[in-house]
């Protein structure tokens, strides 16, 4: 493996890490850290492959501030191509 960022600044993400579920836009990316804006914490992703299609979640609590998040707790990221969530449901 080479020590290249994760995540692409600039593009939207749903990311898995090993305690909690994240969406948002990269903004800042190393080797050990990248920065999300628009940031949402998604508590209740429903049936995973129906949240993955729709990008509709069961329970979102949306981060007031960008979230930092360590690459070492990353289990999985994809490409997220929903508006990212903003609103607490």
């Amino acid at each position: 493996m080479n020590n290249e960022p994760i995540l692409e600044v600039g593009k939207a993400y749903f990311i898995r890490t090993v305690t909690h579920h994240y969406t948002g836009k990269c903004v800042k990316c190393n080797d050990a850290w990248f920065e999300l804006s628009d940031a949402a914490w998604i508590a209740d992703d429903g049936r995973f492959n129906e949240f993955l299609k729709t990008g509709t979640a069961n329970e979102v609590e949306p981060f007031v501030n960008n979230v930092r998040i360590s690459v070492g707790c990353v289990v999985d990221a994809t490409e997220w191509s929903h508006a990212l969530p903003k609103e607490a449901k």
